[in-house]
C-alpha cells in the first residue's frame, strides 16, 4: 500500500499469473491487427502493443483501450465518509437522487410571473431554484432582493435548496433571504439549505470587476457561518476555467487554488478554519464526456477533502458541488443534438456524485426564440432531461455506481493527481491571487484552450453537426438578435461563422457558395471520397455539386453544365486511379476555367510535378477552418 499526494490510498494487486498470460495472448492479438492494418511485419510492432491504441487527455492522463485487475485500487471509504470520493453524503435519499436546480429570474419578468413559474416547476419535478438578481439600474425588469418575497411565496425552503446569483446585490438578498426564514415557521432549520453564491475569484478571472469585496465576503460568511439554517456564502465557480478551454483536471485544480485562498481569507477576518470550509460550494462544469464527468466529480471532492484534511478538519471537507452542463459545448447550429450532449452531461454529473444538477436548455447558445419555440418548451425538455434519468432509469437509486470500474477508479486517480499537481504549482506561484496577478492559470487554460481548439479545426475532436454530419438545409438561426453565452469561448464557434457567412450569402444572392465535384472511375470506387470531400465543404456552408462518373475529355463540357460551381474544383477518385488519370484531369480543369483546383487525397497519391499539381490537398490532417476560410473568399463570399 502506498499513499498518494493526494491522500488517497492505492494499492498494487498480487500478479495473477494465469491473467498475465491471457492478457499477453490478447497483446499479441492486438500486434497482428495493428501490423495488418499498418502493411508491417508484426515484429515491427511493439510488444505493448496496446499502448499504440491508449489516447491522451487534455489534461495528460492517459487512458487505456483495455483494463484489467493490475489496474485495480484499494476500495475507498463509504459515501459520506473522508475522502468523499464515493460522495458526500452517506444517507443521501435513493429514492430521490440528486437535486434537479433551474435557473430563474435571468429573463425580464415580474416577481409574480416568476413565482408562478418556481411553483409550476416544483410541481413539475423541479427540486433546487438557482435565482439570478440583478440591480436595477442594469436591467430594470429583472429581479431585485426586495423581490424575493414575492419570487419564494409559498415556496418551502426547507425541502427546495436555493443558490443565489446576485452580484453586487448579494449582501441585500442576503438580508431579504433571512428576513423570509425569520417569519416563517420551519420544523427543521438545519434543512433549509442556502447558497449565496459570493464568487470574486472567479469573477476576477472572467475579467468582471468582483461583485464583493475581502471586507464585504467575510462579513457575508461571518453572518452565514452564525445562522441555524445551512448556509453557504461563497461559490468556487469551476466554469469560468472551462468556458475559457480548461481541461478538468485544470478546472479543479484552479478550483481548489481559489476555494483555498478563501479559506485563507476568512480564517485571516476571524473564522475558524472549521468554519471556513463550511462557507464553501463547488460549481464544476459536466461535459458530454460521460466518463471524464464521472471521473472529475469524484476527484474534486478528493481533492477538497484533502485540502480539509491539511487543515486539521477532515470531516469538514464534503463540500457540496452543483453541476452546470457545458455552456462550451452548446452549439448554434443543430442545436437540438444539444439535448443529446446535456443528457450525457447530466448522466455523468449525476453518477459522479453531483449534489445538484442543472442542464443548460438546447437553445442556450441561440437568441432567445430563434428556433420559433417558446422558452418554456426549452426549459421543460433540461428539466425532463434529469427527471428521464432519475425516474425512469434509476440512476438515483444507487451511490456511487462507477465506484470499483477499473477505468473510473484509474481516470479519478489520474484527474486528482493532475489536478493536484496544477493546485501545487499555482500554490508556489504564491497562491490563487498571485497566480492570477501574474498569468500562470490564464496561460496555463489558453494553451489547452488551443490545442483543443485546433484539435476542433482538424476534424480530430468531432461536433455532430458542425465540423461533422452538417446540415445545409438547416434554417439559419436569427442573427439580428444578441446570442446568448456570447462570452463563452464555445467549440463550434469556429466553424458556425463560417455558416453565417453562407447565410449571408444565400441571402444575398438566393444560393449558397458552390465546388464541383469531379468524379474519377465508378462509384463504388470515388463515393467514400466525395463523401468525404461533401462533409468537409458543408462544415463551412459550401454546396458540393457532382459531375458523376466523367472522363477527362469531358470534365470541360461537365463543369459548364454546373456553371457557378466551377470556380473550384475538388478531383475525388481512389490513389490508384489518381495515378492514371488526375494529371490529365487536373490540366482538363484549368483549361475550362477553375481558379482552384484540390484533390481530395493525399499529396502523396498524385504522380504530377510542378504546374500539374493541384493548387491544395484534402485530408483528415488539414486545418479545415483554415482552408473553408480560404475558399468562402476564393469564392467571393463576404
Amino acid at each position: 500500500m502506498t499513499e498518494s499526494t493526494t491522500g488517497v490510498a492505492a494499492s498494487n494487486p498480487t500478479p495473477n499469473v494465469a491473467w498475465d498470460a491471457e492478457y499477453a495472448a490478447w497483446q499479441k492479438a492486438v500486434a497482428g491487427v495493428l501490423a495488418k492494418g499498418r502493411r508491417v511485419d508484426i515484429s515491427e510492432i511493439p510488444a505493448d502493443a496496446a499502448a499504440l491504441l491508449a489516447q491522451t487527455t487534455y489534461d495528460g492522463a492517459t487512458i487505456a483501450p483495455l483494463y484489467t485487475p493490475a489496474d485495480e485500487q484499494a476500495e475507498s471509504a463509504l459515501p459520506g465518509r473522508f475522502p468523499f470520493v464515493r460522495g458526500r453524503d452517506g444517507n443521501r435519499d435513493v429514492t430521490v437522487g440528486w437535486h434537479v436546480t433551474a435557473r430563474f429570474g435571468q429573463r425580464d419578468a415580474s416577481p409574480a410571473v416568476v413565482n408562478e413559474a418556481i411553483l409550476d416547476a416544483l410541481a413539475s419535478g423541479v427540486s433546487a431554484l438557482w435565482l439570478a438578481i440583478t440591480p436595477g439600474t442594469v436591467s430594470p425588469g429583472a429581479l431585485t432582493p426586495a423581490d424575493l418575497p414575492a419570487v419564494l411565496r409559498e415556496v418551502l425552503l426547507d425541502l427546495a435548496p436555493v443558490t443565489l446569483d446576485a452580484g453586487t446585490e448579494v449582501a441585500a438578498a442576503a438580508e431579504s433571504l433571512y428576513a423570509i426564514l425569520e417569519a416563517t415557521v420551519v420544523a427543521d432549520r438545519a434543512a433549509v439549505r442556502i447558497g449565496l453564491g459570493a464568487a470574486p475569484l472567479t469573477e476576477s478571472f472572467r475579467g468582471q470587476t468582483p461583485a464583493v469585496d475581502a471586507a464585504a465576503l467575510a462579513a457575508l460568511a461571518l453572518a452565514a457561518a452564525q445562522r441555524t439554517e445551512s448556509v453557504r456564502a461563497i461559490t468556487v465557480d469551476g466554469t469560468a476555467f472551462h468556458e475559457r478551454g480548461a481541461a478538468d483536471a485544470e478546472e479543479l485544480g484552479a478550483a481548489i487554488a481559489a476555494g483555498v485562498q478563501y479559506v485563507r481569507d476568512l480564517v485571516a477576518a476571524g473564522l475558524s478554519a472549521e468554519d471556513a470550509l463550511g462557507q464553501i460550494e463547488f460549481r464544476l462544469a459536466a461535459t458530454d464526456d460521460q466518463f471524464q464527468t464521472i471521473a472529475k466529480f469524484r476527484a474534486g471532492r478528493q481533492l477538497w477533502a484533502r485540502v480539509a484534511q491539511v487543515l486539521g478538519h477532515a470531516e469538514a471537507g464534503a463540500a457540496p458541488q452543483h453541476a452546470v452542463t457545458s455552456s462550451a459545448m452548446m452549439t448554434q447550429r443543430d442545436p437540438w443534438v444539444n439535448m443529446l450532449r446535456t443528457t450525457l452531461a447530466a448522466f455523468g454529473a449525476g453518477v459522479g456524485g453531483a449534489d445538484s444538477v442543472t442542464v443548460l436548455p438546447f437553445d442556450a447558445a441561440l437568441p432567445a426564440g430563434a428556433l420559433g419555440t417558446s422558452a418554456a418548451f426549452a426549459q421543460r425538455i433540461a428539466r425532463n432531461t434529469q427527471l428521464l434519468l432519475l425516474e425512469e432509469s434509476h440512476l438515483g437509486r444507487v451511490l456511487d455506481p462507477a465506484g470499483g470500474s477499473w477505468y473510473v477508479e484509474s481516470l479519478t486517480g489520474d484527474l486528482a493527481a493532475i489536478g493536484w499537481k496544477f493546485f501545487q504549482e499555482i500554490e508556489a506561484a504564491g497562491g490563487y491571487t498571485a497566480a492570477l496577478a501574474t498569468g500562470i492559470i490564464a496561460n496555463r487554460v489558453e494553451e489547452t484552450g488551443q490545442r483543443r481548439y485546433s484539435d476542433i479545426a482538424h476534424r480530430v475532436s468531432a461536433l455532430t453537426g458542425i465540423n461533422e454530419f452538417p446540415n445545409l438545409a438547416e434554417t439559419a438561426p436569427d442573427a439580428d438578435s444578441a446570442p446568448r453565452l456570447a462570452d463563452v469561448r464555445r467549440y463550434a464557434a469556429a466553424f458556425e461563422g463560417l455558416r453565417d457567412r453562407s447565410d449571408a450569402h444565400l441571402a444575398a444572392t438566393g444560393s449558397r457558395p458552390r465546388v464541383a465535384l469531379v468524379a474519377l472511375g465508378p462509384l463504388s470506387e470515388y463515393n467514400v471520397r466525395t463523401s468525404f470531400a461533401s462533409n468537409l465543404l458543408a462544415s463551412g456552408g459550401i454546396e458540393a455539386v457532382s459531375t458523376g462518373t466523367v472522363a477527362a475529355d469531358d470534365i470541360a463540357a461537365a463543369l459548364t453544365k454546373l456553371a457557378d460551381a466551377n470556380t473550384v474544383v475538388v478531383v475525388c477518385g481512389t490513389d490508384r486511379r489518381y495515378g492514371t488519370e488526375a494529371v490529365a484531369a487536373v490540366a482538363a480543369i484549368r483549361a475550362a476555367g477553375a481558379s482552384q483546383v484540390l484533390l481530395a487525397g493525399p499529396e502523396k497519391a498524385f504522380p504530377g510535378e510542378g504546374d500539374t499539381r493541384p493548387d491544395g490537398f484534402l485530408t483528415m490532417k488539414i486545418d479545415a477552418v483554415e482552408t473553408l476560410t480560404g475558399l468562402l473568399d476564393t469564392l467571393g463570399v463576404n
